[in-house]
């Protein structure tokens, strides 16, 4: 399966965070847009406004399967090797993906503050549309 992660490419934590998954990834299983990219959002129906409630992950196969902010992030973890079972434990104890939401909606609504604001927009080594081995779509 094939997903497509929309993050804020201005953001230095969430572009931090994609070039993380890029370098576990290589391009395999995710390609990346950031919100900044009016025409890639518009070709799967989102909008600026959609954007303001945080990450977004699309099933490249079925966009209309999407996942939005932390629940965004935990899908990203379960798909990674392993990462099911970090975050099934995650989400069984008590409390814990409760406090997790509240977290998450804190660094999106602060995150500039927090890790400071990029002076250009993050493209990047895999964008939606292009293979891990480069080859692009028009």
């Amino acid at each position: 399966m094939n997903y497509n992660v929309i993050y804020d490419g201005n953001c230095n934590l969430c572009v931090t965070l994609v070039q993380l998954l890029e370098s576990l990834d290589n391009g395999k299983m995710f390609k990346y847009t950031p919100m900044q990219d009016t025409e890639s959002l518009n070709r799967f129906g989102i909008t600026s406004k959609d954007c303001e409630m945080g990450m977004i992950l699309l099933d490249a196969d079925a966009p209309e399967k999407r996942w939005q902010g932390s629940a965004a992030a935990e899908e990203i973890g379960r798909l990674l090797p392993m990462g099911s079972i970090f975050v099934e434990a995650y989400r069984a104890l008590p409390g814990v993906k409760w406090a997790g939401d509240r977290i998450y909606e804190q660094i999106r609504d602060n995150r500039y503050t927090l890790f400071g604001k990029r002076g250009t927009t993050y493209q990047s080594a895999y964008p939606i549309g292009c293979s891990s081995t480069g080859n692009c779509a028009n």
